[in-house]
This record gives structure tokens, C-alpha cells and sequence, in this order.
């Protein structure tokens, strides 16, 4: 950890001298940033959620915004958006849980977090979440979690793990879970997909068990699980996307990116059911916006920008997926991605005024802007994974040098409905985005490729 602070004080070092030495080219103004999330962030959008017509409105909101700026539509597209068919089965609310002879109800004894849609049973595997990474767990397993904090970042690591060797459904118990379902949305995650591809996200069953009723159960009890997934009518998620194209066809493309959905509408918490999303990732999409703002009314740039804003980031990725799958210009032209996600409040453990960058170690791009003016630092949450928890990681995955930028990783208001206007740091937003637009704009202008570190390119989901 020592040697990580003193990294980071030098890194900040150089921000700040290489700030002073920026030129101020473009300002972006307060009221711009606020106006933006005075729209994407009220009560009128209903939280913008994934797959919705909510999050249709918001794509076109920013594709106007696109337009007014002056990008044009991207190479091979017809509009400024990129539509997808998205496959969402229905839970019918009706998931029950038998072990030992106790039957258990959801709602009433657990809140279903993802399900499979598959019939679980398997036998009981009953391990403390401070013993995860050494215990020796079975596939078909029905995993019961003891102890499980409240810091929802540190139980995703922990299911993702579990997820990976087969577990038949994974049960967390303690008195922290009746945090995890309002995180989540307060809608059951059910495995949906972009129509052609696997189910993915609902692969285990994951329940939240209130009390603490199968803690004393032997391990080795037959645990089962019985749900009903129905289809639901055709949805389609919708990627905004613009387009700067520079002066030199052989230079590249750049590529700005953050996701305009959120969580919509769900279980109330403290008698409020909208869940805003003023900072995740309201924020993160205005500083596309406004980073669109400022290149495009600055001089032609040598390479072309391409300006994403993804839908359904919160349903696993599925507007960054298939952008990935669908680009406007070939992944090989692409000479880098920046993502935005949750920039609206400054984190305590950084510096002040400063992002957090995901994945830092693994490329020399973090480095690189932070030497031009960017105030970006390492992340100090690596146990938090979140440079594989972002839209960046499907383009890292196809060795496209992606990254996040992002705020306080671990904010409270994280996936609850207070994430609102009221709870935005505007002040610290409209810094990091003005920070920014020198060292993008340099980027764009440049001869400078990011490269990946030794070891630091993903090799596959990590």
C-alpha cells in the first residue's frame, strides 16, 4: 500500500504541474453540466430503466444533443441510434425454497436477487465469506454464505467467484442482506440477454434469506429451489451514438463512453421507489456530452472520435456488447476507450478533484492523460474489481486499451433512490470533465497509441 500511495503522489505531481502548464482552450460551464442531469436525472425520466421506453427517450435526448453539437452520424449507421432486441423472461413472483422440511417463501422469507430459471437442488455447502477463497465447493452446490458484509461491491466479487465453478444457487444470510435486493434494482435479475446470445447474468440462482433459518440446517441438506420464467413481450435497448471524424482516415478513432440507463422504477426504500441515477450513470453521460461539446467546437482533429452512450449497462452489459459486436468503424481502429461511470461525487480516498481509473497498472493510458492535465489516479479499490464491472471490459476483453474514469467507487447512494440531484458534488463533475478536454483533444491530435503492460491485457473473464 505504500508503494501504491507513493505512485500516486507522484502521478498528482505531474497532474498538477501539467495542469498549470494546460491551456484553456474550451471552458465547460456549471450550468451545462447541471442542465443535463436536470433532464436525465428527474422524476419525468422514471430512473431511465434498461430496455424501456424510458431508456429510448434518454438515447434520444443525447443523439439530439449529438446533433445540435455538430457530429455527424457514425460510418455505415442510418441515424444516431443503435437499437437491439433484448430477451427478458418474467419471474412470476411465486419462487419458493425447501430444505430440511422448512419452506420458505420469497418476499416473505427471501428476496430472489438472479434467477436462473433452471430447477435447483443440490446439497448444502455452508461457508463464512471470509473463508470463500480458500473453501473447496463442489459444481451443482447449493452455497449458503454466513457473514456477509454490507458492502455490496465485496458480496458481487464473492458470487462471481462461486458463479464460475457451477454452483447450483448461492443463499446469503446475515444481517446485512436486506441491503443487497433495493441494490439490485428491487426486481429480480433474470438472466436477460440480446436476442441470439446465452442467457448470462441469471446462470446461478442468487437469494437473500431473511433471518437466519438455514444456518443451523447440516451441511449436506438437500436445498431446492423452484421458479417459473415466462417470456415477456419483445424489448429493445438503444445505444446513442455520434460521430467526429478527423482528417486522417490511417490515424484512428477514439472512443468516449458512458451508459444512460439506470434501474427505473422499483421496491421502495424510505417510501421512495424511483431510483434517479443522477450519479450512476447520469454523470458519466453528461461528461460524454459535454466532452462531444468541446471537440467539436474546437478545431478538426487528426483522428476521428466516436461518442457512445450505452442502454441496459445495468442488465449486464448488453449495449456495450453489442456495440462490440456491431461497431460503426472496425474494433482495430479503435486506438482507445474511456469510459465514464459515476463521476457526480469525489471519492475519499483519492486526492481532491481527482478519478479514479480503473485497471491503472494495466496500460500506460491512465499515466499518459494524467501527464496532459487529466486529473486521474489509480484506483484504490482493486479488490472491488471494477475494471471488469464496467462497459469498458467486453471492448478490453477483444484487446481494445479500455478504461474507466470514475468517482467514488463505493458511494453510499450507490443503486438507491437518493441518488438524485441532491447528492451531486456539480463543482467536482465540472473539474474532472474540464480537466479532461485538453488531454482528450491531445490524444485525438496525436501519433500516441496506448499499449497494454506486461500481463495487463484481460485474457478472459478474470
Amino acid at each position: 500500500m505504500k508503494m501504491r500511495a507513493c505512485l500516486l503522489a507522484a502521478v498528482m505531481g505531474g497532474v498538477v504541474a501539467a495542469a498549470g502548464a494546460q491551456t484553456a482552450g474550451w471552458t465547460v460551464k456549471p450550468e451545462w453540466v447541471k442542465a443535463h442531469e436536470d433532464f436525465l436525472a428527474s422524476d419525468a425520466m422514471r430512473g431511465r430503466g434498461s430496455a424501456t421506453h424510458d431508456e429510448e427517450v434518454t438515447a434520444t435526448y443525447v443523439a439530439s444533443e449529438f446533433e445540435a453539437y455538430g457530429l455527424t452520424i457514425a460510418p455505415g449507421m442510418t441515424g444516431y441510434i443503435q437499437n437491439a432486441e433484448v430477451v427478458a423472461p418474467e419471474l412470476d413472483g411465486k419462487a419458493t425454497m425447501h430444505a430440511g422440511g422448512v419452506s420458505l417463501a420469497e418476499g416473505k422469507d427471501f428476496d430472489l436477487l438472479m434467477a436462473s430459471g433452471q430447477p435447483v437442488e443440490g446439497p448444502l455447502v455452508k461457508v463464512a465469506f471470509g473463508d470463500l477463497k480458500t473453501a473447496k465447493i463442489e459444481k451443482g452446490s447449493v452455497v449458503l454464505i454466513t457473514g456477509m458484509p454490507a458492502d455490496l461491491g465485496m458480496a458481487y466479487g464473492a458470487m462471481r467467484g462461486l458463479r464460475r465453478v457451477g454452483v447450483a444457487a448461492i443463499l446469503l444470510e446475515g444481517p446485512e442482506v436486506g441491503n443487497f435486493f433495493p441494490m439490485v434494482g428491487g426486481k429480480t435479475q433474470t438472466g436477460i440477454h440480446l436476442a441470439g446470445a446465452k442467457a448470462g447474468r441469471g446462470s446461478a440462482t442468487v437469494a437473500a434469506v431473511k433471518g437466519t433459518g438455514l444456518d443451523g440446517l447440516a451441511a449436506g441438506t438437500v436445498v431446492s429451489v423452484s421458479m417459473t420464467l415466462a417470456p415477456s413481450a419483445p424489448r429493445y435497448t438503444f445505444n446513442a451514438i455520434g460521430y467526429l471524424q478527423g482528417s486522417d482516415p490511417k490515424a484512428g478513432t477514439i472512443l468516449l463512453t458512458a451508459h444512460l440507463d439506470h434501474l427505473g422504477i422499483g421496491r421502495p426504500v424510505n417510501g421512495d421507489a424511483l431510483y434517479n441515477g443522477a450519479n450512476d450513470d447520469a454523470a458519466g453521460t453528461t461528461a460524454v456530452l459535454e466532452l462531444a461539446h468541446a471537440l467539436a467546437s474546437g478545431p478538426r482533429l487528426k483522428r476521428s472520435v466516436l461518442f457512445v452512450c450505452y442502454g441496459s449497462e445495468e442488465l449486464g452489459g448488453l449495449g456495450s456488447t453489442y456495440f462490440g459486436e456491431h461497431p460503426p468503424v472496425p474494433l482495430t481502429e479503435l486506438v482507445a476507450n474511456l469510459e465514464f461511470e459515476m463521476i457526480g461525487a469525489p471519492d475519499p480516498k483519492m486526492p481532491k478533484g481527482v478519478l479514479l481509473f480503473t485497471g491503472w497498472d494495466r496500460s500506460n493510458l491512465g499515466s499518459t492523460l494524467a501527464s496532459h492535465g487529466a486529473l486521474l489516479g489509480p484506483d484504490p479499490y482493486p479488490e472491488q474489481h471494477f475494471f471488469e464491472r464496467s462497459d469498458n471490459y467486453s471492448l478490453a476483453l477483444k484487446g481494445v486499451v479500455a478504461h474507466t474514469a470514475a468517482g467514488w467507487g463505493t458511494v453510499p447512494t450507490y443503486h438507491q433512490p437518493n441518488d438524485d440531484l441532491a447528492h451531486l458534488d456539480l463543482p467536482f463533475m465540472t473539474a474532472a470533465i474540464q480537466s479532461l478536454v485538453e488531454p482528450v483533444r491531445w490524444l485525438a491530435d496525436s501519433d500516441f497509441r496506448p499499449q497494454w503492460n506486461a500481463g495487463g491485457k484481460p485474457q478472459g473473464r478474470e
